[in-house]
């Protein structure tokens, strides 16, 4: 039986999720007070299979009921009650642009600011995301790409129970560090090609940019050695139960030096035959915001 438990910040997209896994044939109950939890896991699992992938959304819409959360997750494990959060986040600004876009009141705020809101269950919600088995950052991400997300990690097709989903995401430092990560790795060591002219208009998709970036020895030993981790890591991620990877390599803008390292890194471990996707967040940010001048 697979049994997701769905939270994460008021705004952060629970209600999408909860949808594209009913989409993928879940049985799911949409805020459920935590109290209850027990007695709906025992329920379940005495179905002898006929109810075999179960989500819930628990978020803080419960009330003094949420304060019950983790004992009732304490239960689940002391019963063998195999479970697995899923954590859903975004910006402060993200959530208060969605929040003002629905007109709808912050639920720990109904009369006073939003931010003071989102701080609030931010600070309630920190034990419960350092538990979570995935953690998705929806700031940049449409309900389609949240859908993809969500698919690759749940669906029966694109995840099985030994098998680890990675992302290797590229990231610019100056548009902050994705809060997803499980690794972030630091490459502005590399000396940077946006100051080369020649250089500066392209990417670390293109041939030119690539080249220069792997023409450094620091540069093939650093990803060498990030491979060897990664290799390592796996196993034991996999020991845990963990079922997402998100390994974040970050250069200034996230355009050239991240992007290409990431290109290699993901090429690795998909030679390897790992479950691997790859993300350029802010690839094109510098171009629309008007740093990059082509």
């Amino acid at each position: 039986m697979r049994f997701v438990i769905i939270t994460g910040l008021s705004g952060a997209g629970k209600t999408q999720a909860i949808r594209c896994l009913e989409d993928l044939g879940y049985f799911c109950v949409d805020n459920l007070p935590a109290t209850l939890i027990p007695k709906f896991a025992e329920a379940c699992y005495q179905t002898d299979g006929k109810i075999d992938k179960i989500a819930l959304v628990i978020d803080i819409r419960g009330g003094k009921f949420f304060d019950n959360l983790f004992e009732s997750l304490n239960y689940l494990k002391e019963q063998n009650f195999n479970y697995e959060i899923l954590f859903l986040d975004a910006k402060d600004e993200t959530l208060i642009k969605r929040f003002k876009e629905s007109r709808r009141k912050h639920p720990l705020a109904p009369e006073g600011r939003i931010l003071n809101g989102i701080t609030m269950e931010r600070n309630r919600l920190k034990e419960l995301k350092d538990r979570a088995n995935n953690i998705i950052d929806t700031t940049k991400l449409s309900t389609r790409e949240l859908r993809d997300k969500l698919t690759s990690i749940y669906s029966e097709e694109g995840q099985v129970e030994n098998e680890l989903m990675i992302t290797v995401l590229s990231f610019g430092f100056k548009y902050g560090i994705p809060v997803d990560s499980d690794l972030v790795f630091d490459v502005r060591f590399i000396t940077n090609p946006f100051y080369i002219p020649e250089l500066k208009p392209f990417s670390g998709n293109d041939k030119p940019v690539r080249d220069y970036v792997f023409s450094f020895e620091e540069t093939r030993t650093f990803v060498d050695k990030l491979e060897n981790m990664a290799e390592f890591l796996i196993p034991h991620y996999l020991k845990e139960g963990k079922r997402q990877l998100i390994i974040s390599i970050g250069c200034t803008g996230g355009r050239h030096r991240s992007v290409a390292i990431a290109n290699e890194v993901y090429e690795r471990l998909k030679s390897r035959g790992h479950k691997v996707t790859i993300d350029h967040r802010d690839i094109d940010e510098d171009i629309n915001k008007g740093g990059l001048k082509l």
